[in-house]
């Protein structure tokens, strides 16, 4: 039996205290369960769900936080399973959550992870969650950081982070987690030029992926990469970016990878770079729910639920500016 938080009013609800045990035993069925809790927006499952964060934050934060990312059809998942099996065999215990595209009309993910994942999702030693992104900004699911923590406080000591796509969610996924890679084709050419400047001054590691399709086609890419990125500021001082070349179907360039980002949490803890890079997204955390909540305020205020209609539909018939119609309903909000 796992001691109980002294946390006053956050103490576990006694109807969640076998699924607070069950977390802490590992048990990958009341993990689900925790995590479908914290997705929960009924408002009684936002307190219970609180609740057991608060409890169990004492035991997580021992993990290393990765964070995948990738265009569409660099094979992401293919090289997460690769990795994972890889891991599982060194004693690791790994948990993956894949943030998939939601349907537009429906919400509902369109991927389904576990079915790119056959292999990986069959092993006890592992955990998948592919959740929804349901137009969260930055395309990650609003509760992954807590997903996150209720992975680490089951016993998974490394967790990955698998992204929509390039766009926003990877400045969202590298403010949650401890190193960033960058999962590239090897398309030499001009191809370079598509590559934000932003996300690439993210990446801790630059991968380029399926280099067994054209040996000297990726080599030459990882070659542009790094002229690229010597001309960029690094996300770390501490650290200059290596540019790998692996194939994950095949099985090649995992043990080179492993090492290299071993090196890099190595390096980075060295300078204290590393619990600064956690306290940071503590932080980050905090301001997402504080966004999040003056959303929530917002939308429940009843003084603005009378005058959004009305507002709202100036705007569209051009009778008030947005910028005059935001002023307003913020006032009344705050009022």
């Amino acid at each position: 039996m796992h001691p109980m938080p002294e946390l006053g009013q956050s103490a576990v609800d006694a109807q969640d205290l076998a699924l607070f045990e069950g977390l802490l035993a590992g048990n990958r069925r009341e993990l689900a369960k925790a995590i479908t809790l914290v997705e929960s927006t009924r408002r009684d499952h936002a307190l219970r769900a609180q609740k057991l964060l608060d409890a169990v934050l004492p035991h997580a934060g021992r993990s290393l936080r990765l964070g995948i990312s990738g265009v569409p059809g660099v094979g992401k998942s293919t090289f997460i399973e690769a990795l994972g099996l890889y891991l599982i065999g060194r004693g690791h215990r790994i948990a993956v959550l894949a943030v998939d595209p939601s349907s537009t009309l429906h919400g509902g993910s369109i991927l389904g992870d576990k079915t790119r994942m056959e292999l990986l999702s069959q092993r006890t030693e592992a955990f998948i969650r592919p959740s929804p992104s349901s137009g969260s900004l930055g395309g990650v699911a609003a509760h992954t950081r807590e997903a996150l923590l209720l992975c680490e406080a089951a016993g998974y000591d490394i967790i990955i982070v698998e992204t929509v796509g390039v766009g926003q969610s990877e400045t969202a996924v590298a403010g949650m987690t401890d190193c960033f890679v960058l999962l590239q084709l090897p398309n030499a050419g001009d191809d370079l030029q598509a590559i934000k400047k932003g996300i690439m001054e993210l990446a801790d590691l630059v991968v380029f992926n399926k280099a067994d399709i054209d040996p000297a086609a990726a080599q030459l890419a990882a070659a542009q990469m790094r002229s690229a990125l010597s001309m960029l500021h690094p996300a770390s001082p501490n650290w200059k970016p290596p540019v790998l070349t692996l194939s994950a179907m095949r099985k090649d360039g995992l043990v080179e990878f492993w090492q290299t980002i071993e090196k890099f949490r190595t390096t980075l803890g060295a300078s204290g770079e590393f619990e600064a890079r956690r306290r940071h997204q503590a932080l980050a955390w905090m301001w997402q729910l504080i966004d999040a909540g003056l959303r929530s305020h917002f939308h429940q205020a009843p003084a603005v639920m009378s005058e959004l209609q009305d507002t709202t539909a100036a705007v569209e018939a051009g009778r008030m500016t947005p910028a005059e119609a935001a002023r307003r309903l913020l006032d009344i909000s705050a009022g």
